[in-house]
C-alpha cells in the first residue's frame, strides 16, 4: 500500500491489488495510452485530468470506466483491465478503481457539460501541464504513472 496526503489535506490509501474494500469503489478512472500519449480530458473547473467519474446504477466499475471515458472524450476503448483503487478519507471515505484501457476509436470531439476539451499529451507534457487537476499533481498519481510502466500491457 502506497499512503500520501493529497492537495486538499486528506490522507489517501493506493493499493494495486483487487481488495478486499474497506469502501466500496462506486467511482472510476481510466488510464489510456495511445501512441505513447496520454489520453486526458479537460474538466471546465478542475482542469487536465485523466477519464473517469461515478459508477451507475447497474453498471459495473468496468462498464463506467468505458462510458466515461467516452462521454468526456468521444474515445471508445476496449481490453479494460483492473490496475489500482485508492481510498480517500474524507467525512465521507470514497474509493475510486482504477483501470488501463486500449484504444478502439477516436470520434470528433464534441465538450459537453463539464468536459470542454480533449488532450493527448507525451509524459512529459503531462508532468509539466501548467492546467492540471488537483489530483494529477499528487503522489498517488505519480505513483500510479510509474507503476503502469511496469504493468504489463499491450497499448
Amino acid at each position: 500500500m502506497f499512503t500520501f496526503i493529497d492537495e486538499n489535506g486528506l490522507h489517501v490509501d493506493l493499493r494495486f491489488d483487487e481488495g478486499p474494500f474497506e469502501v466500496e469503489p462506486r467511482h472510476v478512472l481510466a488510464i489510456v495510452k495511445y501512441k505513447d500519449k496520454w489520453l486526458c480530458t479537460e474538466h471546465i473547473r478542475r482542469g487536465v485530468e485523466f477519464p473517469g467519474g461515478k459508477q451507475e446504477e447497474g453498471e459495473t466499475l468496468m462498464e463506467a470506466a468505458i462510458r466515461e471515458v467516452y462521454e468526456e472524450t468521444q474515445v471508445k476503448v476496449t481490453d479494460a483491465k483492473w490496475f489500482a483503487y485508492y481510498i480517500v478519507h474524507d467525512e465521507v471515505p470514497f474509493c475510486k478503481a482504477v483501470f488501463t484501457a486500449r484504444v478502439e476509436a477516436i470520434e470528433m470531439f464534441i465538450g459537453e457539460f463539464e468536459t470542454v476539451a480533449r488532450h493527448w499529451l507525451t509524459e512529459e507534457e503531462l508532468q509539466e501541464h501548467p492546467n492540471l487537476s488537483f489530483y494529477m499533481r499528487d503522489d498517488g498519481m505519480k505513483k500510479m504513472l510509474q507503476e503502469v510502466k511496469t504493468h504489463v500491457r499491450q497499448w
